[in-house]
């Protein structure tokens, strides 16, 4: 059987529901962007979360930009960012003007902790960024103590981590701030990108609508003719006397309706792919050398299935599965503060340990969840007999 197996750039296929949505949305939307559609995807996130207020922008990096925005850095502020991360989870609040500090992740969970977190807090931590990588939920409830006993704000980079919880409490649902990505990896995608940003403060959430929209607003006085002086009005958000330039970040109507209706099958997806995780995982009981993040419960979604090499043979074991196999399995996270891009800036200092030691030896496996019965069994049957081969040398 010819086989192969790509880590490819998209997650999931739409069903013909999904499809026919869409169609419905391109014949009847009265406005492609900020429309009904988009009301409605708010609406339903935040119910799904169990938050008062989403805003749908139109990528889960400018849901970022945005939660840095509110945070309202001042000169010499520094934000906490785990080291072991995807770089949009830090340059939007080196943009806004905070120094990041880079803190370290628990090894066999690979999230930061409030331990990893607490080393690395000064005077100066304006803000916490909690990224729930690979679809695991960091344990919020002891990082929320310890920002709130410290007067932190809070962002939680959910990017990977949607429909995962804590004890029932959706990740998402503790920060201050909490982004989304829809991006073509994710386990729900709109057509490509798409985004909601989660503001708990309801001050600071009166503010995104023209965040997002270019300043724009309507006018507080009543006009006889509606087009005079002007269709609608500009300006500039404000917040004790401060000023906040606004942004184009709008979705558009398609994506949204899109995102509508792949909510109602997000939990069967999550559910599927962590099943799936699971019996891969116990499959390779009897090789020590793979180190799996084993979880069966909904804290839990699977978005990636990452191991670790134990025994120092990761580029073999990769190349042998990619030239022998046609597995393409990839190494993912370069330690931000090892990039030149952040060591020209004066941030390459981290003492971060367990991300370097993970990301050294670390192999995350094909595990879209449009992979066949027959691709999985056959990737799971590859990796032991590449594991096999490799213990003969």
């Amino acid at each position: 059987m010819d086989i192969k197996v790509n880590f490819s750039g998209r997650a999931l296929y739409y069903t013909e529901d999904e499809i026919a949505v869409v169609a419905e949305a391109m014949r009847t939307a009265e406005t492609l962007t900020q429309g009904r559609y988009m009301q409605e995807f708010q609406r339903k996130f935040a119910e799904y979360l169990g938050v008062e207020h989403c805003f749908a922008v139109m990528n889960g990096v400018s849901a970022l930009e945005l939660s840095a925005q509110l945070c309202r850095f001042k000169p010499g502020d520094e934000v906490v960012i785990p080291s072991h991360t995807f770089t949009a989870s830090a340059y939007p609040f080196l943009k806004k003007g905070a120094k990041p500090v880079w803190a370290d992740i628990d090894l066999k969970t690979r999230v930061v902790t409030a331990e990893s977190i607490e080393k690395v807090l000064t005077p100066r931590t304006r803000a916490i960024v909690v990224v729930h990588l690979y679809g695991y939920v960091a344990d919020m409830p002891a990082i929320m103590e310890l920002a709130r006993s410290r007067g932190i704000l809070v962002v939680e980079d959910t990017a990977q981590s949607i429909g995962a919880d804590v004890d029932g409490k959706m990740s998402g649902s503790f920060g201050d701030f909490a982004i989304y990505s829809f991006h073509s990896h994710k386990n729900l995608t709109t057509l490509g990108e798409g985004g909601m940003l989660v503001v708990q403060d309801p001050e600071l959430a009166k503010l995104v609508p023209a965040l997002r929209h270019n300043g724009h607003c309507g006018f507080d006085y009543e006009r006889p003719d509606y087009w005079v002086p002007a269709m609608g009005n500009v300006d500039m958000p404000m917040i004790d006397g401060e000023m906040l330039w606004p942004n184009n970040y709008c979705i558009g109507e398609i994506e949204c309706a899109l995102g509508i209706k792949q909510l109602e099958r997000i939990d069967r997806i999550n559910a599927e792919k962590r099943e799936r995780a699971v019996r891969f995982i116990d499959a390779l009981a009897d090789y020590p050398e793979l180190e799996f993040h084993r979880v069966d419960t909904t804290r839990h979604n699977y978005h990636l299935l990452a191991a670790r090499m134990t025994n120092g043979n990761r580029d073999a074991f990769i190349r042998t599965m990619f030239n022998d196999k046609g597995v393409k399995c990839v190494v993912q996270y370069y330690p931000l503060n090892r990039y030149p891009f952040y060591q020209r800036l004066g941030y390459g200092a981290a003492d971060c340990p367990n991300a370097d030691t993970f990301f050294d030896n670390m192999i995350s496996f094909p595990f879209q969840h449009w992979l066949t019965g027959a691709e999985f069994d056959y990737m799971l049957a590859a990796t032991k007999d590449v594991l096999d081969g490799l213990r003969k040398g």
